[in-house]
């Protein structure tokens, strides 16, 4: 049975083992205190960042992070969907759908307006799944490294 719960301090271990295997996908790499100050963060209900782990049979198989953000076309905010990610071997398992589904919930319950994401172009699997549950914008990402 596949379930999604909030993240919880004492999942440190196995959210550490997702979060490394999605930084891997993306081929980045963290200094050991940005991600402790993350995992501290979206553990922290004052820090307005939220994170979930999808469960199959008492395996952590999948993660999700998001955020909520004031808009301008809105009167209710924006829930932005910043990390997705599924170990390889639980991929196709509906954990992936399950993790956006949470999301999806979340935010309709907190009054948001909507939930976005980015990905990358060549991310095709997930893509495959995000054509099926969401509309593509058909905006064009930038951004400006501080």
């Amino acid at each position: 049975m596949l379930e999604t719960l909030a993240v919880r301090t004492e999942d440190h271990a196995v959210w550490l083992e997702l979060w490394q295997g999605y930084l891997q996908f993306y081929e980045t790499e963290l200094t050991d205190d940005v991600t402790r100050y993350t995992f501290d963060r979206i553990v922290d209900p004052a820090s307005g960042l939220e994170g979930a782990i999808a469960w199959q049979e008492g395996r952590a198989i999948g993660l999700v992070h998001w955020l909520t953000h004031q808009a301008t076309w809105s009167r209710g905010d924006y829930c932005y969907l910043e990390d997705l990610f599924v170990s390889p071997d639980a991929r196709r398992s509906g954990a992936g759908r399950s993790l956006i589904g949470h999301v999806r919930d979340w935010a309709k319950d907190a009054g948001c307006s909507k939930v976005y994401w980015l990905t990358s172009e060549t991310n095709a699997r997930a893509r495959s799944l995000y054509d099926q549950v969401a509309t593509r914008s058909g905006f064009i990402h930038y951004q400006l490294s501080l």
